[in-house]
């Protein structure tokens, strides 16, 4: 038995979740999202709390279906209640990120400047030389966050380029200090 599974999901307040057939429809302060869950599962709703159970535990797809249905409909619920958010920085002399209304423009070394645009239901915003991804799907807004930093990726020499907030890049040393441990 999955032990994510079987967790219960508390409801925050002002969010509300029903079962039709086999979705979840959760409404709350930030919209509301409709969860589809496979067969062999059951999802009910109770005094606040919501509980995934499986059908049929014998079945090994259910098994593996079970503690995923379970944490994506717990990212729908927390989305919907306080949202997701990812942090980048931007390491470099020059490197520059503005909005230009809902684009985002990345000044970053090229001969061009790069134009961004986010997905529906994503918002950036821009601070003090790093940006602020903020959604209530977790995977979109990890997803963006993912392709603004595969633009340029930190280097391992200077540690160059864009990263999220707390990643620790390896370095390595430079042709200079290979030359002079040879000696």
């Amino acid at each position: 038995m999955s032990k994510i599974g079987k967790l219960p999901i508390i409801l925050g307040s002002g969010v509300s979740a029903t079962v039709q057939g086999s979705q979840v429809n959760v409404t709350g302060p930030k919209g509301n999202v409709n969860y589809t869950f496979p067969q062999g599962i059951e999802v009910s709703v109770t005094e606040g709390k919501v509980t995934v159970q499986a059908k049929d535990l014998s079945d090994r797809k259910v098994r593996a279906l079970y503690g995923l249905t379970r944490a994506n409909l717990n990212n729908a619920i927390k989305g919907i209640d306080t949202g997701f958010e990812k942090r980048l920085e931007l390491v470099g002399v020059g490197y520059r990120a503005q909005m230009q209304g809902a684009d985002l423009v990345l000044s970053l070394g090229f001969s061009h400047p790069v134009k961004f645009q986010p997905k529906a239901g994503i918002t950036i915003d821009v601070k003090d030389n790093g940006i602020i991804i903020t959604g209530t799907d977790k995977m979109l807004v990890g997803e963006t966050a993912a392709n603004i930093r595969a633009i340029r990726p930190p280097e391992p020499y200077k540690g160059k380029g864009i990263k999220y907030k707390g990643e620790r890049i390896r370095r390595k040393a430079g042709k200079a200090a290979k030359a002079a441990g040879a000696k």
